[in-house]
């Protein structure tokens, strides 16, 4: 046994080796010197990724080429590199790599998120931006969002009253994210799930530990994603959780959709203004049954509600950081609102295009505070030129 292990590793050792000097020759981006066999570069790489990746960037120029794992990454922290990536190569990186949470939580990367480009990708594209979030569609959901935040601010005010009449230390981190994740689900399903001052029912915790495993899970790294040799060692911990998660998910959703189907065919009388998102891909699953299947609708759903509930509720928490300290800022914009829209009523979207200075505070507070600092990760369909450098087919983009 031991000197088949030894057999194996040295020939891995060999082939790893051969194959590297092989690479040298072909125009390749600069490399960090020390590339492991195995791991290649994972050693250098420590949280949070991206400062790492920017420290590598400096030492080693604005593109960079790594190894993770078996993974060939090609690191990109220029302007004109990242706009000759995404707009020159635009259709060679449309691409997404295929990790094992696109496999799980992607429906076997069929979602909108994780589907290779081509035609099923385009379909669900336009699905999304003509059905689901044209502005139009958006505009109906207005009432939504204007009673989350009105149910928000009735919250702050009440936690205040309960003391002595002093300033009460209020945790907002958890306060942003259950008003992000009220309007979703309300916009998705019509129904909200945290309700202020009142017992949790058992599917309201059902879904909050769904939605706090999803996000501890896919933010999770898997290490068998670059090195898929430990797969066979017994560490693809990660993978089984993801199969769990996934199935818990479907389960929830699923009683979603068989609500919001019953309903609407049920009720003649059902008001087209008031339809969820779940009900837009039910009227179209009327039309095409084939395609817009329950597994279609459900990776909708989950795209949906991930893309649009931390990374809103984190922008919001370090925007409210950035003006607590920077007070002048915060006075300052105190005072456009007092003057544009005055202290009778909240703000209405419909004033933000009076409000520049807001409008200005949002932008730097993107700027400043990305809810992602790295773009969700692109992968070559084949091999092309960055910056005068050959990209392999196969190549992770960050």
């Amino acid at each position: 046994m031991e000197v088949w292990i030894f057999n194996y590793v040295l020939f891995f050792l060999i082939f790893y080796f051969l194959t590297q000097r092989l690479l040298q020759n072909r125009g390749l981006p600069p490399s960090p010197a020390l590339s492991l066999p195995i791991i290649g570069h994972l050693h250098l790489i420590k949280k949070p990724l991206h400062r790492t990746l920017a420290k590598l960037s400096t030492q080693h120029g604005p593109i960079l080429f790594l190894r993770f794992g078996s993974r060939p990454v090609l690191v990109v922290s220029s302007p004109s590199a990242t706009e000759e990536c995404l707009s020159k190569n635009d259709t060679v990186f449309a691409n997404r790599p295929r990790l094992l949470a696109g496999k799980h939580l992607g429906y076997d990367y069929t979602t909108l998120v994780w589907a290779p480009y081509g035609d099923h990708w385009r379909n669900l594209r336009r699905v999304a931006s003509l059905q689901l979030l044209s502005s139009n569609r958006v505009q109906k959901y207005l009432g939504i969002r204007m009673d989350e935040v009105k149910s928000l601010v009735v919250r702050l005010f009440g936690s205040n009253s309960k003391g002595s009449g002093e300033f009460q230390v209020v945790e907002m981190k958890s306060m942003f994210f259950e008003l992000t994740l009220n309007v979703m689900m309300r916009m998705i399903a019509g129904k909200r799930y945290c309700r202020d001052g009142e017992d949790e029912l058992e599917e309201e915790k059902k879904f909050k530990e769904i939605v706090r495993e999803s996000f501890q899970v896919s933010g999770a790294t898997n290490i068998v994603d670059f090195v898929p040799i430990l797969k066979w060692v017994g560490l693809n911990k990660i993978e089984k959780k993801l199969e769990i998660l996934q199935r818990k998910r479907d389960e929830f959703m699923q009683n979603l959709i068989d609500e919001r189907r019953k309903l609407t065919s049920s009720n003649s009388c059902y008001d087209q203004n008031s339809k969820t998102i779940v009900d837009v891909l039910l009227s179209a699953q009327e039309t095409d049954p084939d395609y817009y299947t329950d597994d279609t609708i459900r990776g909708f759903m989950q795209v949906l509600l991930s893309a649009g509930t931390d990374t809103s509720a984190a922008t919001m928490e370090w925007g409210l950081s950035l003006l607590l300290n920077n007070p002048k800022t915060l006075e300052k914009a105190r005072e456009e609102i007092d003057m544009e829209v005055g202290q009778s009523r909240l703000i209405h979207e419909s004033d933000y295009e009076r409000l520049a200075y807001l409008h200005a505070i949002i932008s730097e507070t993107f700027r400043m505070c990305p809810p992602g600092p790295l773009l969700v990760p692109h992968e070559s369909s084949e091999e092309c030129m960055v910056g005068g450098f050959s990209i392999p087919r196969g190549t992770m983009l960050l």
